[in-house]
């Protein structure tokens, strides 16, 4: 079957955005009638152009129910967090802006963020979208889209999924194709990201993580005994050519399209070029290669309030009870392709598109990427480190100095 990333039953949901009546964004008198929450001004969000239509909408219903106005500023997605940054300290930044979770370190350590009040909502969304944009207990945003990594399957090559890494291989090599497997890599950095649920398999996470799911920098789990473990195999299968630091992301997808292999680890970013190609596909679990979960990392997107806001009320109230609506959360998966947050409308997904519902149920045992400041030390040295393995290099020396550089950075 091939499947296709469009097919879903929320065809029509920015235009149902512009009649919302949400039970949240009133209050209720004793007569059982609904009044509009007592607040007045304006809020001024920053979002990029993909996410504007959708927001347009909900601004209007927004407006038309409380009578505060709505000024959207479009931006480029990738500035949007320096200028933040910059802006509200000055008094200049917006009272909501759209971002990455990953950014939440650099926003929190610079002040420039409040938590949301999501109070019994936080219940409504995925447990990795809450845990993302959580920083020392506080929840910092309302996360509206979910991404990771997956393994996509040729269908016509391979007809069932693999058990395990050695499986899937040996499926791969049955299949008589040129590779058996494909995974993008960098030559001088190789993939810490896509490389990380093989990684997670052998029990060994970058950090250890605190009892709220939060990262706990003073515990780097990346240099145990599992690290070790993960090292080996890292220049076991570079040894093999099984991993190859020669196949970039690009090369990876030109020739899974082609149909030079029936296994492909990647993002739903490749999976309208392989709808292109007439591939039949099935997204399937990534297979452990080390005995236990392969946990790939999450990339939660959302909305999230300034610190310097001088509208709290208003801001908190569009950002939990309109972009934490049903309607606008699906209709923001129409425009982005990536699976809800809000688990109502990640369910109403995964009835219908087969594609979203195996990227999720992936996701659903994902781990959020760190974004304490920390992990900029680990990337500094992860990556390098990998493609020296994988090349022929010393895996336990190299992979044990990795973590001994990572210390000392953070240090």
């Amino acid at each position: 079957m091939k499947v296709n990333m469009r097919s879903i039953v929320a065809l029509g949901a920015i235009a149902a955005i512009s009649s919302l009546t949400l039970a949240g964004c009133a209050g209720s008198s004793d007569s059982g009638e609904t009044t509009a929450p007592d607040m007045s001004g304006s809020i001024t969000v920053w979002v990029d152009a993909d996410r504007a239509g959708v927001l347009e909408a909900a601004a209007a219903d927004f407006t038309e129910q409380t009578g505060v106005e709505v000024t959207l500023v479009q931006k480029e997605f990738g500035e949007i967090r320096d200028q933040f940054v910059q802006q509200v300290p000055t008094g200049e930044g917006p009272d909501i802006a759209v971002g990455a979770h990953d950014w939440l370190g650099t926003l929190v350590t610079n002040g420039v963020v409040a938590p949301v009040e999501l109070g019994d909502k936080a219940g409504d969304f995925e447990d990795v979208a809450i845990n993302a944009w959580a920083y020392d207990g506080q929840t910092y945003a309302v996360p509206y889209a979910i991404e990771n990594i997956a393994l996509i399957r040729n269908t016509d090559l391979v007809s069932e999924a693999a058990t395990d890494y050695n499986d899937m291989i040996a499926k791969g090599q049955a299949a008589g194709t040129e590779y058996p497997f494909l995974v993008g890599l960098d030559p001088e950095a190789a993939d810490p990201y896509h490389l990380y649920p093989f990684q997670t398999s052998f029990g060994a996470p970058v950090f250890g993580q605190n009892a709220d799911g939060s990262y706990n920098a003073d515990d780097l789990q990346i240099g145990n005994e599992g690290g070790v473990e993960f090292a080996n195999w890292l220049g076991e299968q570079g040894a093999a050519g099984i991993l190859n630091t020669n196949i970039t992301g690009d090369l990876a997808l030109e020739n899974f399209t082609s149909g030079k292999s029936p296994f492909f680890l990647t993002g739903p970013w490749n999976v309208p070029a392989i709808e292109e190609a007439g591939i039949n596909f099935s997204v399937d679990a990534i297979p452990s290669a080390g005995g236990q979960d392969a946990q790939p990392f999450a990339g939660v997107q959302g909305f999230f309030l300034s610190s310097e806001s001088e509208n709290t009320l208003a801001a908190n109230e569009f950002l939990v009870n309109y972009i934490g609506s049903e309607e606008v959360q699906l209709a923001l998966y129409e425009v982005g392709g990536r699976a809800p947050a809000l688990s109502a409308a990640f369910d109403q997904v995964e009835a219908s598109d087969p594609v979203v519902a195996g990227f999720g149920q992936v996701g659903a045992n994902a781990l959020p990427m760190p974004s304490i400041p920390e992990m900029g030390s680990v990337w500094q040295y992860w990556g390098v480190t990998e493609a020296a393995i994988i090349n022929g290099g010393d895996a336990p020396a190299l992979w044990t100095q990795m973590a001994a550089d990572v210390q000392a950075a953070i240090e």
